[in-house]
């Protein structure tokens, strides 16, 4: 699946005020704005998944919340590679800690829901670098 760098990818837990709040702030700064629970993301494979832990520049074992029961009772200490990860992140969604926001070939974790504004930011900061070359 290819981004539009207009358009912005929200995934999140429906649930969550956070993740609601999320939604709202990026439907603030553009038209073009697509949710998805975690469950329901079309990014829902190994290859999505890493395409979305590349976006973020991080390690996907720094997505999960390790506060979360399933997490302590399964997984805390337990070491896994790369793909490891990753599937832990596709068959645990619920364990993800913060929305992700991607527009382009970036991403944000929105721990706080104005998080979400980076993207805009980032925006404009490179349709200025654009126009000053």
């Amino acid at each position: 699946m290819k981004n539009n760098k207009r358009e912005i990818l929200i995934f999140y837990n429906p649930e969550s005020e956070s993740g609601r709040k999320t939604v709202a702030y990026a439907q603030s700064i553009s038209n073009y704005v697509e949710a998805y629970s975690f469950e329901q993301s079309p990014y829902n494979s190994l290859t999505g998944w890493c395409k979305i832990v590349t976006a973020l520049d991080m390690d996907p074992k720094d997505l999960l919340n390790k506060s979360h029961p399933y997490y302590q009772e399964n997984i805390r200490g337990k070491e896994f590679d790369e793909e490891g990860w990753l599937n832990v992140l596709r068959t645990n969604p619920q364990l993800i800690k913060a929305p992700i926001a991607m527009r382009g070939k970036r991403a944000v974790l929105c721990i706080n829901p104005q998080d979400v504004f980076r993207l805009a930011k980032e925006e404009r900061e490179r349709e200025r670098e654009e126009l000053v070359d």
